[in-house]
């Protein structure tokens, strides 16, 4: 509790000789896997996509979703979900967050990100006089899970307390978000059970003689599977902040934006900022990854506090690891800038070959709120999709 340590995972994913390595856990999820009384549902993070081919000699970047999708039954996995249409739900309500607090003034400014678990550790930690501008939206494993124990179990009259959720993420942090308040049992239950990196996902694909290369395509559940482009740009640094904007300004104005790539917020510069008008009015974001550079974002906007002047950023995404989730501390090893720039490069492939580019436009989305939610930022919303953050200043010799 008092250690500085974020739980990233970037000492393992760097360690020269090896000797720094995640908490494996697969056996733990084999074991669930045979386990007769537990009905075993998973999920796979936008990023993983793009690199758990690199396990199997494949070219960083190589987009394997479809066949991951048919691995994951022939595991023996009941459901298949994709942490990208939770994105999408991520979005929608980070994005009406937005609205609220630069269009109607009700909340500080700016908004910052909180999608990360690794910088919301960092910031209750070091940043804490941040806490108010942090976006309450949980992270997009964190929505999917309680969706599949309350909207999805509803759906297909399941008991949720047999629903025994998985999570493949990019990031050993995400191994402490599960466990890290009471909202993340906002289900009534855990709301999600076990996480694996991508690194262990590959360990569990080569445990099973699955030919995994081999495998024909596959589909998700549509119930919380179907998802945007938007949503899977989540992975790569500046695709939060992307795909956000792509869907306040159509809030803002009830127009899409003409050209939904956003250029400024692209690229691995550790910090990038932009401007984007919305509805006439200038919205300034800034994007930073890598812990080292979040600091220079934050003191420009208490400067600007201190000295009563304009606000130089209205929202701000951060990211942890390098590069974003591609560069996760549990992603495959030997991960430099040009490694970086192809997973990147294969997600923004994947938003650009999407019929439907933006989370709000999400179909299986829009039936979520209808069936499910009523409407972002509602009682039921706030409720199972939102948390809260707490100040934990490190005890200072």
């Amino acid at each position: 509790a008092e250690s500085p340590c974020v739980k990233c995972g970037q000492c393992s994913a760097h360690c020269p000789t090896g000797a720094i390595v995640e908490n494996d856990e697969t056996s733990i999820v084999w074991d669930a896997l045979h386990d007769e009384e537990k009905i075993c549902i998973v999920q796979i993070a936008p990023s993983v996509r793009v690199t758990v081919g690199e396990a199997f000699g494949l070219a960083p970047g190589t987009n394997l979703t479809k066949q991951i999708y048919t691995a994951l039954r022939r595991l023996g996995f009941k459901a298949v979900f994709d942490t990208n249409f939770s994105a999408d739900v991520t979005i929608v309500e980070e994005a009406s967050e937005f609205i609220e607090r630069f269009v109607h003034k009700r909340g500080a400014l700016p908004l910052i990100t909180s999608c990360c678990p690794s910088w919301t550790d960092y910031m209750e930690k070091e940043h804490h006089d941040f806490l108010d501008n942090f976006s309450t939206a949980k992270s997009p494993q964190q929505m999917l899970g309680v969706l599949a124990k309350t909207y999805y179990a509803e759906k297909l009259k399941i008991d949720p307390a047999k629903l025994y959720m998985v999570s493949i993420m990019p990031c050993t942090a995400k191994k402490y978000e599960i466990s890290r308040t009471e909202e993340m049992y906002a289900s009534g239950h855990k709301d999600v059970d076990v996480v694996l990196t991508t690194r262990e996902f590959a360990r569990m694909l080569k445990q099973s003689g699955v030919d995994f290369l081999n495998l024909p395509d596959g589909e998700p559940d549509s119930i919380l599977g179907d998802y945007s482009g938007a949503g899977t740009i989540f992975g790569a640094t500046g695709g939060v902040m992307e795909a956000a904007l792509r869907t306040a300004y159509f809030y803002a104005t009830g127009e899409k934006l003409e050209k939904v790539e956003v250029e400024a917020v692209r690229g691995l510069e550790g910090v990038k900022v932009g401007k984007i008008n919305v509805g006439g009015a200038e919205v300034r974001v800034a994007v930073a990854h890598g812990l080292a550079n979040v600091g220079t974002v934050l003191e420009s906007v208490r400067e600007a506090r201190k000295n009563g002047d304009e606000l130089p950023y209205h929202f701000i995404e951060v990211m942890a690891c390098p590069g974003g989730c591609i560069g996760g501390g549990g992603q495959p090893y030997g991960v430099d800038n040009e490694r970086r720039k192809l997973r990147i490069a294969g997600l923004y492939s994947d938003d650009r070959d999407r019929a439907v580019r933006c989370s709000h436009e999400n179909p299986e989305l829009i039936r979520l709120y209808d069936d499910f939610l009523g409407k972002p930022l509602g009682p039921k919303s706030h409720k199972l999709l939102h948390t809260f953050y707490t100040a934990r200043p490190l005890y200072k010799r």
